[in-house]
């Protein structure tokens, strides 16, 4: 069985997410998959002062990913900067035709750039299960930590969303390849172009399969590329050389 998995990689207007919402909508609607995945903060840019655009979980750009996914009948998920309960969450939506939303809130917030000082992280993994296919959702910073997506035969493919700086393109590219090699799964990590107060974005946003191989890959400009992800593909290649029964035992503490 074969999904087909679309990243819009876009610029994004600092802190205007109706402007942002507006260019966003035709990209999905157009986009030829039955997933479409956006940057992290799409609505808004990788702000760390979240209390000036955070919206409550029904908000604004929640409410557009689930009429988005209704109207044009596909998966859409993406990241939000959301206020619950006195707290921030950069939080990842995977929202589905039927009205379905599972999401999942970024459980290593980026230090060294200060999203901890306003942000909480998240306590729990989140797989998502979508036409036959099990999605592990991932945040940007997440990337660097294997433990944390570690596969153990729970998830078929990383649905990875981010605002990752150019200064850092190469470490981004080799991640993504690398969780897909070590995961035996399929890697959609979708990044966003353009500049904010503080960054410059160089895109490379890639769809990778169980090998480490590209299916699609953007540059520095902003693109819709899909690709498809064949579930007996990848099945056959896990039985066929089965390094996941050799995996380590562990147990993640939080």
């Amino acid at each position: 069985m074969e999904l087909r998995i679309a990243l819009c990689q876009t610029d994004i207007a600092w802190e205007q997410p109706v402007r942002n919402l507006a260019r966003l909508e035709p990209l999905v609607a157009g986009a030829d998959a039955d997933v479409v995945v956006l940057p992290e903060l799409f609505a808004t840019g990788f702000t760390l002062d979240p209390a000036v655009v955070a919206e409550t979980p029904g908000g604004e750009v929640v409410t557009a990913l689930r009429r988005w996914s209704a109207q044009y009948g596909k998966a859409v998920a993406g990241s939000v900067a959301v206020a619950e309960s006195g707290r921030f969450f950069n939080r990842m939506y995977f929202v589905t035709p039927d009205g379905g939303c599972v999401c999942y809130d970024k459980r290593h917030l980026f230090t060294p750039g200060g999203e901890a000082r306003n942000y909480t992280p998240g306590r729990s993994r989140t797989v998502v299960e979508y036409r036959g296919f099990r999605f592990l959702l991932l945040i940007c910073y997440d990337l660097r930590f294997p433990v944390w997506s570690r596969c153990r035969r729970d998830y078929d493919a990383i649905l990875c969303c981010a605002s990752w700086p150019a200064s850092r393109r190469e470490v981004w590219r080799t991640l993504l390849r690398a969780r897909a090699i070590e995961n035996q799964c399929y890697v959609a990590g979708v990044n966003r172009v353009g500049d904010d107060p503080s960054a410059h974005y160089a895109g490379d946003s890639v769809l990778v399969d169980f090998r480490g191989r590209t299916l699609a890959e953007a540059g520095d400009r902003e693109q819709t590329l899909s690709a498809a992800f064949d579930s007996d593909a990848l099945e056959a290649f896990r039985e066929k050389f089965p390094a996941w029964q050799d995996a380590d035992d562990f147990q993640i503490r939080m």
